[in-house]
């Protein structure tokens, strides 16, 4: 079931448009990947849905729902949580205090329930609390981008390349995490990936942008069937 939908989406920046007659849904409890040689528009796609970009036409759909041009912070309330490819943290405050300042208007004993939910994903971060974000390795970053959107507990998540400059066993355990969301917490992923094998591999849904436009959309093994359309635009897999 569809709980994301897209239709007919053109959007960009100002007098800049990047997509073009959008399609897209993300289905309940499964992870979607959106792939793409760079400066397809994937990213501006997430940032379609969540209120960052400027839309043109089409609507965005959160359960049937249209939440198209809504302001961020409505659509952190109604259940999405989004981690930006950068910008993500806030690098001169402790761990604690991002985890903190992402939902600073609960109480002290909600803020400590939440932040023990995530220290449990996240062990690793349990032991970095009191250091500054800023002095954390790329994969504890990363960990801790992903930590910030789940304090909200969101139904949704979307995540802009999470992986990228990251080690090779760094990228196998934020993609690891990244299941496990999925698997253990029935959240519904929406993942923006550059090296698009990873995304393959985990995925239950990919699309395909190129130049704005959807040029694949189904069964991640279907896409790579297509041995000409993953040539022309990802090149060696």
């Amino acid at each position: 079931m569809a709980v994301l939908e897209v239709k007919n989406l053109y959007s960009g920046y100002g007098k800049i448009k990047v997509l073009f007659d959008i399609n897209f849904s993300a289905d309940e409890g499964k992870i979607t990947a959106i792939i793409g040689p760079n400066g397809a528009g994937k990213s501006t796609l997430l940032n379609s849905i969540y209120g960052i970009a400027d839309i043109y036409d089409g609507k965005v759909l959160l359960n049937g729902i249209d939440i198209t041009g809504l302001k961020p912070y409505i659509i952190a309330r109604m259940g999405i949580g989004y981690v930006p490819q950068t910008n993500n943290i806030f690098s001169e405050l402790s761990v604690e205090e991002n985890l903190r300042i992402a939902v600073r208007n609960v109480s002290r004993e909600e803020f400590k329930a939440r932040m023990e939910e995530v220290l449990d994903f996240f062990p690793k971060l349990r032991e970095l609390l009191h250091r500054k974000a800023g002095t954390l390795s790329g994969g504890e970053r990363r960990m801790l981008a992903i930590a910030i959107a789940l304090m909200r507990r969101p139904n949704i998540l979307l995540l802009d390349e999470i992986t990228t400059d990251l080690a090779p066993i760094v990228v196998k355990r934020i993609l690891e995490k990244v299941v496990e969301l999925r698997d253990k917490m029935g959240m519904t992923i929406v993942m923006v990936e550059q090296y698009a094998r990873r995304a393959l591999e985990i995925c239950d849904k990919v699309y395909l942008i190129a130049s704005g436009q959807v040029k694949f959309e189904g069964d991640p093994k279907q896409l790579l069937e297509q041995r000409e359309l993953v040539s022309l635009y990802l090149g060696a897999l």
